[in-house]
């Protein structure tokens, strides 16, 4: 009998043989694979990869680590021209005269003669109201004062006869005396009845209403048809006079001087109306009047200026920006506002020093309208400075010049014309990063 013990036994033993191989083989394969040798390629790649960063000398670029070259850099040259003076305000536009149409006396409107929103000329008639009464008034009127004035002629004649009679007297003085009296009383009458004829036709002629001033009409409050009464707080149309018209606007005081010493030579100083997102030129005025007193919760002097407005491109109540022209200085030093710079020791610029390094120069500036800046004080016409690239810069550094704007910057005259506005109370500021280690 065969031991079925010892068979199964027999032929468990090759099967664990194989499993066993194949674990080596796997064993061996991940060895081969994860062996050091095999970092060689990849360092070799990896120097491939860094060279790749490196300029066509080898060197690293600068900002990128390794060794550092010159900075690249943009500079612009400073010239000499005008700069105008301008400054800016939030204006709002105000009708020269109002007009609240009302009736100056009671009764049905019969007729309207204007249409919304049209011009009228003073004297046009815009609403009549029924005058049928104030013409019954004006004949009772004038019937009284006939009446009286027969009344009158009548005494006249007693007058003249009781004369006669006193002069051969046949009548006592006291007949004349009372005589006279009497025609005295009755030209009072005929006086007063006048003053009522004249109020009647005077009430008559309010029930026509023309316009007191040229303007242009608004929405009409009442229809025809609605009862109107005198003085009644509901107007029946609104006059503006918008041609010509002004604009009200506020100065700090710390800018009032040159404006005042402008206006107070007699110089008309220009005023521009922009629209409210500061892109378009509407209408162009001068300065008119201010007040008289500056205002101590906030500091500033209100000014008006008057516009003719004769495309009506100026609408009472908008709101407008107001640049004020005060003066216009000449053949002043004129630097690229991105290039002015802001440190501890104060305002300066890097100054290209020949054409490879830059060194520091303190400066003194003025005015100035975003794109250029008023220098008054460490640079001359044709100096060249920075204008980009001055966060990697320090005084005597390196630099290669990667563009020259040896072209004439745009002048401040012709940077008005565009979408910034001139304003002089502000100092000059550039939207770059600034050192201060200066």
């Amino acid at each position: 009998m065969v031991d079925h013990s010892m068979q199964s036994s027999a032929s468990r033993s090759p099967r664990r043989w194989l499993f066993g191989l194949l674990v080596l083989l796997v064993i061996a394969g991940l060895c081969w694979k994860f062996w050091p040798g095999s970092a060689a390629p990849k360092e070799a790649t990896g120097q491939k990869a860094v060279a790749g960063h490196t300029g066509r000398s080898g060197g690293m670029r600068p900002g990128f680590g390794g060794a550092s070259g010159p900075v690249p850099v943009r500079v612009a040259p400073a010239v000499t021209g005008d700069f105008p003076l301008y400054f800016k305000a939030l204006g709002t536009v105000t009708a020269l005269n109002t007009i609240n149409v009302r009736s100056r006396v009671g009764g049905e409107l019969v007729k309207i003669y204007f249409e919304e929103g049209q011009m009228v000329k003073a004297g046009d008639m815009l609403v009549e109201i029924d005058p049928r009464p104030y013409q019954n008034a004006l004949l009772q009127a004038e019937g009284t004062l006939l009446q009286n004035q027969a009344q009158l002629k009548n005494a006249q004649v007693d007058v003249e006869r009781y004369r006669g009679l006193y002069r051969e007297d046949s009548i006592a003085k006291q007949t004349l005396d009372t005589a006279e009296a009497l025609v005295g009383q009755f030209q009072g009458t005929v006086k007063t009845n006048q003053a009522a004829v004249n109020d009647a036709r005077l009430n008559l002629e309010f029930t026509r209403i023309r316009a007191p001033i040229t303007g242009r009409v608004g929405l009409r409050q009442l229809d025809v048809g609605n009862l109107v009464a005198a003085n009644d707080t509901t107007a029946l149309a609104i006059i503006t006079q918008t041609q010509p018209i002004s604009v009200a606007f506020t100065l700090p005081e710390n800018s009032l001087d040159t404006v005042l010493a402008r206006y107070r030579s007699g110089a008309k100083l220009p005023a521009e109306a922009w629209d409210r997102g500061d892109t378009k030129l509407q209408a162009t005025g001068v300065l008119q009047s201010l007040d008289n007193q500056i205002d101590v919760t906030t500091g500033t002097l209100k000014f008006k200026a008057r516009y003719e407005n004769r495309d009506q491109s100026l609408f009472p109540n908008q709101f407008v920006n107001v640049r004020l022209l005060a003066d216009t200085l000449k053949d002043v030093v004129l630097a690229p506002s991105a290039a002015i710079q802001f440190g501890t020791n104060g305002t300066f610029a890097y100054v290209l020093d020949g054409d490879k390094k830059v060194k520091i120069r303190q400066l003194k500036v003025g005015a100035s309208d975003g794109l250029n800046t008023v220098v008054t004080e460490g640079l001359s016409a044709g100096d060249r400075v920075v204008l980009e690239g001055t966060d990697r810069l320090k005084d005597g550094s390196d630099v290669e010049v990667v563009n020259d704007s040896q072209d004439v910057p745009t002048t401040p005259t012709e940077h008005l014309q565009g979408k910034s506005a001139v304003n002089a109370a502000e100092p000059a500021t550039t939207d770059k990063a600034k050192k201060g280690g200066a």
